[in-house]
């Protein structure tokens, strides 16, 4: 298993292609001295995360996704976290709207 993030390099990672702008991800990794990046080399690519959940499951490399997206396949062990001191807690998301109604011209 990789022990900081820069050994990702050595492994075969699954990357996510995000769909609007058409990059690939680069994954994200934090500690006491601030956040980078990481660019990871794999075979796999996918537009959806429902994908590459698939494909860390079939044993076809290692996945960075919201926690959320493993579901019970943590809890049963049949798929294991490594890098968790490099990966920070996330909020969640947030929804804004308007205090007022703008109608459309």
């Amino acid at each position: 298993a990789p022990q900081t993030p820069r050994d990702l390099m050595q492994h075969c990672c699954i990357n996510e292609r995000m769909v609007q702008s058409g990059k690939i991800y680069a994954w994200e990794f934090e500690q006491e001295n601030g956040k980078f990046h990481v660019r990871v080399e794999g075979q796999m690519t996918f537009n959806t995360s429902e994908h590459v959940v698939d494909a860390a499951l079939a044993g076809l490399g290692i996945a960075f996704l919201p926690e959320e997206e493993f579901g019970t396949h943590l809890q049963e062990g049949k798929l294991i976290r490594v890098l968790e001191e490099w990966c920070r807690p996330f909020p969640g998301y947030y929804l804004y709207y308007p205090s007022r109604k703008q109608p459309s011209p």
